[in-house]
């Protein structure tokens, strides 16, 4: 008997969650966007502290290449 109030309540639930539409700030969302980058931005640019290995790309690439020709 249980189950017809579970599923009303679930239905409602569910209905209240889809059409809910909280007010927004666009002047504080403008603030947000308008801001210079953080501290955050900064501290995880392009330098990823790792050293370029690009050099030896070609020169251990053939290696593969070879090993794909003989199996």
């Amino acid at each position: 008997m249980g189950r017809g109030r579970q599923k009303a309540k679930a239905t409602k639930q569910a209905r209240d969650m889809k059409y809910y539409s909280p007010s927004t700030d666009y002047s504080a969302l403008e603030r947000e966007l308008s801001h210079a980058p953080s501290s955050a931005s900064k501290r995880y640019s392009d330098d990823s502290g790792e050293p370029d290995y690009s050099e030896y790309e070609d020169k251990f690439g053939d290696d593969e290449a070879d090993n794909r020709k003989i199996g």
